[in-house]
């Protein structure tokens, strides 16, 4: 890397190049050497391999032996079911690993194809996949830049660097500019000349140059979502309950001497009933339904359990330009002293256009015709009056635009740019229709209204302008840019969004931080972030600034930085790392390539809708409106989801601790199994699969983003003790009733009905208990309800199903305890919340 900042001579001894280029047969020798100029995969498994790997969770091995189970009791539908859900699982697994794949395939599309080179002295076409170290290729205006070069000549050139940088400008390129930041004397693979021209010599090709480097951190394994963390270790938890409890009845009853082929039954339907084999299908089904509602809201969601992972996010680093603010320049502050001149320099002086209410060119010369446009003062109509006759256009030397126009029978010079530069220029001021001599004490007033507005981080111009003499040359540029009136100063900015200022506050309400990350420079960051909200204490850090500071600095100080302006694009996966390390849940935003990397190493990655393909390929969520008041929205949504899912697991596992408990302290208290193995199966996938999958479509709480991210499991402590006192009631309840059945003389077919029943009571009791707290129940959940009481009497009194489930008829007077005993988990659930902080 030392020709980053060595002389174009010293460049091409470095490569062992010259200005002429490499010889054919040189360049032989290096392709054999440094390869093809293009980005390689990573050998990635076939697809049966990739599809075969998504059985090897532990939850999914759970499944299909409770699925096996399922079989070997006789109910072939319930192990139908469960199969369905765990290939349904593996097909979304399979989909979601291809995902890296169509991100690289993507900058493989993107990569230009041919390249004018100079080899043996002649200038010749070949393919940019053929260019090796120290090639010597010409650039146009046009084209797309074939691999990393540095500059050997270059005249008037700008490159669109936007897809590597995310930089919307074009970026000014000079073969002869020798500095820190050595990207001004370079070029970069697959970026766009956007005018002039130059030649360069090739320095990196394929994986070595910039967008290969960002290609090669894209290929990595993704991380697993929080969701997927918690889940895994639900599974395992369950799954060793299930092994423990299934071993300890078995044992017990073998000892009592229970038939071996009963025993057996009753095993391994309890190991059904302890594995929420419905977990994975009301999460798939919840998070599902959560993503339709947030493509409703322009926030469409790439991958499953991103929807959850939002409703986690602790930290979201977002972009400024067009996600913060309107992405539109706007006249905010104005020093007029000649309202009509200064309209009409800023139409009249001007190269942009309006087409369909968008700004076609410039948006500094689109916010100026705006403003014209606003006070009656419209482009097409002046330049009917007006004629154009002359124009030196805007460069980044001259800092000013020029022209000359025929007004009635005379010709006057318009001017706008730089305000320190057209005040140089300036001999007199217009106010008021009168014209003084510019003294030092206006300049010093001027030049005090400039210093506030750029304050302000305002983009000035200053407008001018002065009457031709009748035999006036043209040609001399100094000549007629001289002896200026001065009529005003236009400050603009990219305002933010009014509706971004509401987010951030309900963010902070939410115990979310806001970070801003911007390639836009330090002053217009901080007024920017400072009028959002974000920054509240002034500390801003650069790129320049960050590269001075060591990782373990960084980690220290990294929780107290709310705004990062001029940053390169490495460093944003630096800044996730840093986030990340200290325990933060990131969400970033993204458009560029360059974004690429954080977009894949942030918990869930969100890409603009006006974002580059690789962008959106390696990205969790598309914003289509590009809108940060619709991430804070998808936040919400995403907590709602996973409070719903949690609600899930509390109704679920509670009735599975109840099962599991009725059944050990029945075998314990030498009394018969309360439940037959179909009853265990009943409860557990039919009584038990509506009402929960209810809960997952359950409304958002008032409170949703009044409270701080979720940290901590899907079962908090909190839940945890709720569920097992939900359990241990229910088995009270049900041992309690079951016992006072079979010492009152009914028979035990009686009895096991009236238990069964009962548990099946506290399962419809408890969803309520579950829903979200202050909210009327959804349709769904009533429904769900109504329908399991409707089955649940079905298996009672129809003769056929009372045949299949051993069941018998219940007495009004037993439904009078059965409804006393059942409804004694509302006072418990009352109890809990009171005493259970």
């Amino acid at each position: 890397m030392k020709w980053q900042n060595s002389s174009i001579n010293e460049t091409l001894k470095l490569l062992k190049s010259n200005y002429d280029g490499l010889t054919s047969e040189e360049v032989l020798k290096r392709v054999k050497i440094y390869g093809k100029n293009e980005l390689v995969e990573e050998e990635k498994p076939g697809p049966l391999t990739k599809f075969l790997s998504q059985f090897k969770d532990f939850l999914i091995i759970l499944l299909i032996i409770a699925a096996a189970a399922a079989a070997l009791v006789g109910d072939r539908t319930d192990a139908v079911v469960i199969l369905i859900v765990v290939i349904l699982n593996a097909v979304v697994g399979f989909i979601q690993e291809n995902r890296a794949e169509n991100a690289m395939e993507q900058l493989k599309n993107m990569t230009s194809t041919m390249a004018i080179v100079i080899r043996d002295g002649n200038t010749k076409n070949v393919v940019a996949s053929d260019l090796t170290i120290g090639d010597v290729v010409k650039l146009e205006e046009g084209d797309n830049v074939p691999a990393d070069m540095r500059l050997l000549k270059s005249h008037d050139l700008l490159v669109d660097e936007s897809a590597l940088t995310g930089e919307s400008k074009p970026s000014k390129k000079d073969s002869n500019a020798i500095s820190e930041n050595y990207t001004n004397n370079m070029v970069f693979m697959d970026t766009y000349v956007s005018s002039g021209r130059a030649r360069g010599v090739v320095v990196d090709i394929g994986m070595d140059t910039a967008i290969g480097k960002i290609a090669e951190l894209i290929q990595g394994e993704e991380e697993k979502t929080p969701l997927q963390d918690r889940i895994h270790g639900l599974g395992k938890l369950m799954g060793l309950i299930a092994l423990v409890v299934c071993t300890g009845i078995f044992a017990l009853q073998f000892f009592k001497g229970v038939p071996l082929v009963t025993n057996f039954l009753t095993a391994v339907s309890l190991a059904v009933a302890a594995v929420p084999e419905g977990l994975p299908a009301i999460m798939t089904l919840t998070l599902a339904l959560g993503m339709q509602r947030m493509a409703k809201s322009n926030a469409v969601v790439r991958k499953l359990l991103a929807v959850e992972t939002l409703g986690s996010c602790s930290t979201i680093c977002t972009d400024k330009t067009g996600t913060l603010t309107k992405n539109k320049m706007t006249v905010r502050q104005t020093r007029i002293t000649a309202p009509e001149m200064a309209f009409k320099i800023a139409a009249l002086c001007n190269n942009s256009s309006i087409y369909k209410g968008k700004i076609i060119g410039d948006p500094t010369d689109g916010a100026m015709l705006i403003y014209a446009e606003e006070n009656n003062y419209r482009r097409e109509e002046l330049e009917e009056k007006h004629k154009r006759i002359f124009e030196i256009p805007l460069d980044s030397e001259r800092k000013r635009m020029t022209t000359v126009n025929q007004f009635n029978g005379d010709k006057y010079v318009l001017i706008k740019g730089a305000p320190e530069i057209i005040l140089e220029r300036c001999k007199y001021v217009e106010e008021n229709g009168e014209f003084y001599e510019i003294s030092n004490n206006n300049r010093l007033e001027l030049l005090e209204d400039l210093k506030g507005m750029t304050s302000e981080a305002l983009r000035v111009l200053a407008l001018a302008y002065r009457k031709l003499g009748p035999d006036e040359d043209f040609e001399n540029r100094e000549t007629l840019e001289s002896d200026l009136i001065f009529v005003g100063l236009v400050g603009m900015i990219d305002p933010p969004r009014e509706e971004a200022k509401e987010a951030v506050a309900l963010c902070e309400k939410a115990g979310i931080k806001v970070i801003m990350i911007t390639g836009d420079n330090k002053d217009t960051a901080a007024a920017i972030a400072s009028e959002i909200g974000i920054l509240k204490d002034g500390n801003v850090l650069t790129g320049s600034d960050l590269e001075k500071i060591d990782d373990e600095k960084f980690k220290e100080i990294v929780q107290n930085v709310s705004v990062y302006a001029r940053v390169f694009p490495e460093q944003k996966v630096r800044i996730v790392k840093a986030l990340k390390s200290s325990g933060q849940v990131v969400a970033m935003t993204g458009d560029g390539v360059n974004d690429a990397p954080a977009l894949k190493k942030a918990a869930i990655g969100i890409a603009m809708g006006s974002g580059t393909d690789v962008a959106k390929e390696s990205s969790d969520m598309l914003l289509q409106d590009d809108n940060f008041a619709t991430i804070v929205e998808a936040v919400k949504e995403g907590r709602t989801i996973f409070d719903n899912i949690k609600r899930f697991v509390k109704f679920q596992l509670s009735t599975n601790i109840g099962a599991i408990l009725t059944i050990t302290c029945a075998s314990l208290m030498s009394l018969p199994i309360p439940f037959n193995p179909i009853q265990i199966l009943w409860i557990n996938i039919i009584m038990d699969g509506p009402p929960a999958q209810s809960l997952g479509v359950e409304p958002s709480e008032a409170n949703v983003m009044e409270r701080p991210p979720s940290k901590g499991n899907i079962i908090p402590k909190r839940n945890l003790i709720k569920i097992g006192i939900a359990g241990v009631v229910m088995s009270i309840g049900t041992l309690a009733l079951y016992y006072y059945e079979l010492t009152s003389g009914a028979s035990k077919i009686s009895a096991m009905s009236v238990a069964f029943t009962v548990f099946v009571m506290y399962q419809i009791f408890n969803v309520f208990n579950c829903k979200a707290k202050g909210m009327f129940p959804n349709k769904t959940l009533i429904i769900a309800v109504i329908a399991s009481f409707l089955l649940q009497l079905g298996v009672i009194y129809l003769p056929y199903l009372q045949h299949i489930f051993r069941t018998t008829s219940i007495p009004i007077m037993d439904w009078i305890l059965i409804i006393i005993v059942a409804s004694s988990i509302f006072l418990t659930e009352f109890i809990s919340e009171k005493v259970i902080k």
